[in-house]
């Protein structure tokens, strides 16, 4: 089999990047070895939220400026902020193409509600969940917070109490109600089964749509504003919007424990996307090696495939990583276990020293979470010191940056993945 790229990853990075390169013409295959980040994220993306100072980040342009020079090592950094921008701005442009109903600019971060009543600074955000500026817009500063009856996962009491410790909300009145639905009794019967996807397939499928929006209705009393778990719709956002519109009443949001549901539409609609403009998902396979000629990769061999090689002009690495297995810790070193690459880290990170793998406060960023490979401004990697032309990283596999505390994986996955479309889109 002969592509034009083959990208290894079918998570938020690989799928970006394929859609774009389907976009320009070229011939692309995604080797999907499972269920990706995305699938359990909150369905909010992060650009930049902190620096590793810790300061907090309000004005991203300028703050791109300060993280140059606090972790030059950073993926950004090594882009430069202008492409960073230019990059996240068609991403946008892209999420709108393609509905996936997120609000939110490069212009600054703005504060979103937790599932356990925090406010965390994001860049986009499903127009469903719930903001300080959504809330700050309601007439009425009343709130309903209904959990489903049995459902663990999501705690309105808990949310209730802690909102009301922001100063934003103090004299909002926030009430507290159960759904009472008996078809549910099913899926209570097994704890195992009663989880967000399991609960939404049954709400959208088997249970009468009257019933519950008058479920709803009654239960959010006197409210005009009800927060949700995210139970309802499974491939998009379309049966939320159709009980928003049926209750008459503000409807939000909020993820629940992973699987999640709002990154699982995401990954779905993103799939959806690419195959429709004939991209090739070889799903249930896993590149395993490589064969080089020069300092160019031909051909890889997967699980699926170890006696046909799969050739393409151009390699994407977007397999994710310790998570999805991108990255691999043995005993004495990190490795990228396809190609073998160089890696890198945070200041004072060293891949073959164990000891400087971990930070001895367990809450404090780790420093192994940094670990990736190499990439130039590119976003080419490195084998034994020397760059690799043909063979590109995206997303979470790069070194250099610490996705969650400093609120960029989403940012980070977008950027590098539109950057590499660009890079392949331009050789002749």
């Amino acid at each position: 089999m002969n592509f034009d790229v083959v990208i290894i990853g079918g998570g938020l990075a690989g799928l970006t990047c394929g859609i774009a390169l389907q976009e320009q013409g070229k011939r692309c295959a995604i080797i999907n070895n499972g269920q990706a980040a995305i699938d359990f994220s909150s369905g909010s993306m992060d650009l930049l939220s902190r620096l590793p100072s810790g300061q907090k980040v309000q004005n991203i342009y300028q703050s791109l400026d300060e993280l140059t020079a606090q972790a030059p090592e950073h993926p950004y950094s090594i882009l430069g902020k202008d492409q960073v921008l230019a990059k996240a701005q068609q991403f946008e442009q892209l999420a709108r193409a393609l509905n996936l109903h997120l609000e939110g600019s490069t212009a600054g971060n703005h504060e979103r509600v937790t599932p356990l009543g925090g406010l965390r600074a994001t860049w986009l955000s499903p127009n469903s969940v719930p903001t300080v500026k959504h809330l700050t817009a309601l007439a009425e500063k009343q709130v309903a917070i209904l959990g489903i009856e049995g459902y663990h996962d999501f705690q309105p009491q808990l949310l209730a109490d802690n909102l009301k410790q922001h100063n934003q909300f103090a004299d909002y009145e926030f009430t507290i109600g159960y759904l009472n639905i008996p078809e549910l009794d099913y899926l209570r019967q097994n704890s195992r089964e009663f989880r967000s996807v399991n609960i939404a397939q049954l709400l959208e499928h088997k249970l009468s749509f009257q019933d519950l929006v008058q479920e709803i209705k009654q239960a959010a009393g006197s409210a005009k504003a009800v927060f949700l778990p995210a139970c309802f719709g499974l491939d998009n956002q379309d049966f939320f919007n159709s009980l928003q519109q049926a209750t008459g009443l503000a409807l939000f949001e909020l993820p629940t424990l992973p699987p999640s549901l709002l990154g699982i539409r995401q990954h779905r609609q993103l799939c959806s996307c690419f195959e429709q403009l004939g991209g090739m998902m070889m799903n249930g396979d896993r590149a395993v090696r490589a064969e080089f000629e020069g300092d160019k990769v031909v051909r890889i061999f997967t699980t699926s495939h170890q006696e046909e090689p799969i050739s393409a002009n151009h390699f994407v690495l977007a397999a994710g990583s310790f998570f999805s297995n991108g990255l691999v810790a043995e005993f004495e070193r990190v490795t990228e276990p396809v190609f073998d690459l160089d890696i890198c880290g945070c200041k004072n990170f060293d891949s073959s020293d164990r000891f400087t793998w971990t930070n001895n406060r367990f809450a404090a960023p780790q420093p192994y979470q940094s670990a990736g490979v190499v990439i130039n401004s590119a976003c080419q990697v490195q084998k034994n010191g020397a760059v690799m032309p043909n063979l590109y990283a995206v997303g979470n596999v790069i070194g250099g940056f610490q996705g969650i505390e400093q609120g960029c994986g989403s940012g980070v996955a977008v950027v590098t993945a539109l950057t590499v479309a660009e890079q392949i889109g331009g050789i002749k």
